[in-house]
């Protein structure tokens, strides 16, 4: 597998869900606890969707939604219990129905890389629950920002395995 983003390069992309790891999220050991890592790269991700045009109430609003249809988590240091994180997002592609993009959960507070999910999510009608093309403002603006991370300056290290149809 190819190498991670350092702290350094993924910093300076704006950051979403930033936060302390709260008491109530540790596990036995006093970490994060391993269900809400991806919990927390989700949040970012969707804050990250609104810019493009793709509000939190979207489903409700105009009946439209994002849902997830895979995954692939990487966990590469904990997250203690009080640390500052945050989460970065980098958009890789996306397809007439579907996007690609890296989601990385930051330890701000030791300025290293804890977690970085990859993901597939789809652009779906609420009614008739199934997918559709994304609206043509919401694809302008993912194809600039996937221009926009493409000129980040390094490559991004996927798992090989996930990509769009």
């Amino acid at each position: 597998m190819s190498t991670q983003p350092t702290y350094a390069e993924l910093a300076p992309l704006p950051a979403y869900a930033d936060q302390p790891v709260p008491t109530a999220f540790e596990d036995i050991n006093g970490y994060l606890n391993v269900r809400h890592y991806l919990g927390i790269g989700s949040e970012g991700l969707d804050e990250s969707l609104a810019e493009l045009g793709i509000p939190w109430n979207w489903p409700v609003a105009d009946g439209h939604a994002c849902l997830s249809a895979e995954h692939h988590v990487r966990y590469l240091h904990e997250l203690k219990t009080g640390d500052q994180m945050s989460v970065r997002v980098r958009l890789l592609g996306r397809s007439e129905r579907a996007a690609h993009a890296l989601v990385y959960l930051l330890d701000d507070t030791n300025e290293r890389l804890a977690c970085v999910f990859e993901e597939i999510f789809l652009h779906v009608l609420v009614e008739p629950r199934q997918t559709a093309p994304w609206p043509g403002a919401i694809a302008e603006a993912m194809d600039k920002r996937i221009a926009e991370h493409d000129g980040l300056g390094w490559q991004p290290a996927t798992s090989g395995c996930l990509a769009l149809r």
